[in-house]
């Protein structure tokens, strides 16, 4: 059965590869990807994908009320997939108005547009960084979706509010929607300035590998296409109003993870310089993802030593990509690539 899917920041890291897996996966639907394209945002990203008849890039900011409602009218979307996010914790620290701004009045703007023009299921995409930390000496611990939330920076404080927002508009509107709460991901098209692909970018150009404190921060690491695979099934089978946490199992230190980039790369750990540790700097994430996997029969497919071995692979094998986003060119991409479209 054909269905249009609006996929908002579906130009940056993960919302591209869940366009990817739509498109490949359900070859009827239309899916639309309403992008802002900022700094996170790529177009060049897409670029497999955009003659493909059944997708539509939309360049807009989920912000802009008469921009979304527009394209709800043209589209009449049966589902929307909220992705747009300003999502770097560190950038959240420096300005937080911006993060208040995209996450929480883009969530109702979207919201309001569902509403208006009516959809089978509103989901957003949130973050197991809602739930604060855990202490590294309690490795029994971990986060379910009865875990209170206790959030620790600008940005997750952020993606908490709009969670609630949503669930506020499921109770008081019966808006079906749905909440995924995922852990760190990782894998093609991921942003240089994230953990694994800075530090694959600094190993091959022999720069220093900066680490926070000691590099003993834990997180539970997700291959991106296993998340992809998780919404799918939670906005086809996942009960209206219910959170859903998407963890992969994979918990290691930043430490361990930069020291298996140097290795898998050939190159010395006298790279890797400590630097001072973030500010608010949470301990241990670690996600159960036991209600997925007995509701939809979820699980994570991929161990983080082979995610990461294809991860350093793709990355060696897609350098022009990564190299213009930190040299700024590919800033200038959707002008040169897409402005007569």
């Amino acid at each position: 059965m054909k269905k249009t899917v609006i996929v908002t920041g579906g130009a940056g890291f993960i919302g591209s590869n869940f366009v990817f897996h739509m498109l490949a996966k359900y070859p009827e639907y239309r899916i639309i990807c309403l992008d802002k394209l900022t700094y996170a945002g790529n177009l060049s990203t897409l670029k497999s994908v955009m003659d493909n008849p059944n997708f539509r890039f939309v360049k807009d900011d989920i912000c802009d009320r008469e921009a979304v409602y527009k394209l709800f009218e043209e589209e009449k979307p049966d589902i929307v997939v909220n992705f747009a996010a300003e999502s770097h914790v560190d950038r959240s620290i420096e300005n937080p108005g911006v993060f208040l701004e995209t996450n929480i009045m883009g969530t109702a703007t979207l919201m309001d547009a569902c509403r208006k023009y009516g959809i089978e299921r509103y989901h957003q995409v949130s973050t197991d960084e809602v739930y604060g930390d855990l202490p590294l000496d309690r490795p029994d611990l971990f986060f379910t979706e009865e875990t209170p939330i206790h959030t620790s920076s600008p940005y997750s404080s952020s993606k908490a509010s709009a969670d609630l927002l949503v669930q506020a508009y499921n109770r008081t509107y019966g808006l079906p929607v749905t909440i995924s709460r995922c852990s760190n991901n990782y894998g093609p098209y991921h942003f240089p300035e994230k953990l694994i692909p800075l530090m694959i970018a600094n190993a091959l150009a022999d720069k220093p590998l900066p680490v926070y404190g000691e590099g003993l921060n834990v997180r539970d690491w997700l291959y991106v296409e296993d998340h992809c695979k998780a919404i799918d099934l939670i906005i086809h089978k996942g009960r209206v109003g219910e959170v859903y946490n998407i963890g992969g199992h994979n918990e290691k230190t930043n430490i361990y993870i930069v020291k298996k980039i140097l290795e898998l790369l050939g190159k010395p750990e006298n790279l890797i310089t400590y630097v001072a540790d973030r500010k608010g700097h949470d301990l241990r994430y670690a996600i159960d993802p036991t209600k997925i996997h007995n509701e939809l029969g979820w699980l994570p497919e991929t161990k983080f030593d082979d995610g990461i071995v294809k991860t350093v692979n793709w990355y060696l094998e897609n350098q022009e990509w990564w190299k213009n986003i930190i040299s700024g060119e590919y800033q200038d991409y959707y002008e040169k690539m897409y402005g007569d479209r």
